[in-house]
């Protein structure tokens, strides 16, 4: 018989189901602003004096993120800086041209509500095109009126509560028509001036978590009404991929980093003020008292020392730089504390940083430390 000719009988196999597995992502979500989409949803801190200018914020630009640009004491390298504020807008001018030259994408300016420039360095912003302004140390409220027919500058106010938020959405709403295109949620573990009071930094009623629920809570009702997205931003103690995938699943649309981003080749500072970064112990982070009237959080060094022992005394006031500085009261000059720190001269000076200052170990590029994040935020949810 020929084998053709046997019939054999038919097999039926079961049907076998597998579980459904969820395979992690291979990438981080992008972040909308309007019609501003960064392929990271990570925004680079505005840090002055000088540290984030045209060279760190269009690296950032350039590796998908959003680069930030810091208009306070911008100008401070120009001899003229401290006598008017022509120098500073021919700065932020620069600055921006500059950045753009060197980047097509997203670039930012971070102008304080403080800064007694405050209106020339918006205005300029604008003109210059740059594509988001933010804005805190006060509150902004009357931010929209410096935009002109046709500008596309996105704005978003930066916050430390959900009462913020309310306040500046229905003051924009009442008086302008207008909807805040994100706000930056700033916590208390951020680097610099804080928006609390001391009893707070460490109270686990402001931790960032809580923060940025409450002001998701309290933008929520306005998106309803005006059908108008507003992206919540995290920032303050945000460090590595994990950070980032814990506020993301919190309901952040993206993040904001800045002492990362001091350590890297491309950061405006001087190579020492970078490498204190580097070298700073847990036990060189301090809360101290500014003459802005808040309280900031530096790394020690031998000028705060001397602040603490009486022994440094202002002589005058060069800059006249922030509106609620006590020039009366003030021990010393801020605006010259920090612009000696970022040349280098760190023995005259202080630098603000972070509280996770301490885990930074390497000056790195920005495109390593984005690719970093990137492996971290998605082995986070391996």
């Amino acid at each position: 018989m020929r084998l053709s000719e046997i019939k054999l009988p038919e097999l039926t196999m079961p049907e076998i189901t597998f579980p459904e597995m969820k395979m992690p992502e291979l990438t981080m979500p992008e972040l909308t602003i309007g019609d501003l989409v960064a392929r990271v949803p990570i925004i680079q801190g505005g840090m002055g004096v000088g540290i984030s200018l045209s060279g760190l914020a269009s690296a950032v630009a350039n590796e998908g993120g959003i680069g930030v640009i810091a208009a306070a004491m911008i100008g401070f390298r120009d001899n003229a800086a401290a006598k008017n504020s022509e120098a500073h807008v021919k700065a932020l001018t620069r600055e921006l041209r500059t950045a753009r030259e060197k980047s097509d994408g997203i670039l930012g300016v971070n102008i304080m509500v403080a800064l007694t420039n405050f209106a020339d360095m918006v205005r300029t912003s604008v003109k210059e095109g740059a594509d988001i302004i933010f804005s805190g140390a006060g509150l902004p409220l009357d931010l929209p009126g410096y935009l002109t027919e046709g500008a596309k500058t996105k704005l978003a106010p930066i916050v430390s509560s959900g009462r913020a938020a309310k306040i500046i959405t229905q003051k924009w709403l009442n008086k302008f028509n207008y909807m805040p295109d994100a706000f930056v949620v700033e916590g208390p573990k951020a680097g610099g001036h804080l928006g609390f009071k001391v009893e707070q930094l460490d109270d686990p009623d402001y931790r960032l978590e809580k923060l940025v629920e409450e002001v998701i809570a309290a933008v929520r009702p306005f998106e309803e009404k005006t059908g108008v997205k507003v992206p919540v931003i995290a920032a303050g103690g945000v460090y590595d991929g994990a950070d980032i995938r814990k506020m993301l699943d919190l309901g952040a649309a993206g993040v904001q980093m800045g002492t990362r981003f001091v350590a890297t080749l491309e950061c405006d500072a001087d190579p020492r003020f970078k490498q204190s970064f580097v070298d700073a112990t847990e036990a060189d982070v301090e809360i101290i008292k500014s003459p802005v009237g808040m309280p900031g959080r530096a790394l020690r060094s031998k000028f705060i020392d001397a602040v603490r022992a009486g022994k440094r005394k202002p002589f005058r006031c060069p800059f006249h730089c922030v509106k609620t500085c006590d020039i009366a009261k003030s021990p010393y000059c801020i605006a010259s504390a920090l612009t000696n720190a970022v040349k280098g001269k760190l023995e005259h000076g202080f630098a603000f940083a972070g509280a996770n200052v301490h885990r930074v170990k390497d000056i790195v590029s920005v495109h390593d430390l984005i690719a970093s994040l990137k492996a971290e935020y998605i082995q986070a949810r391996a």
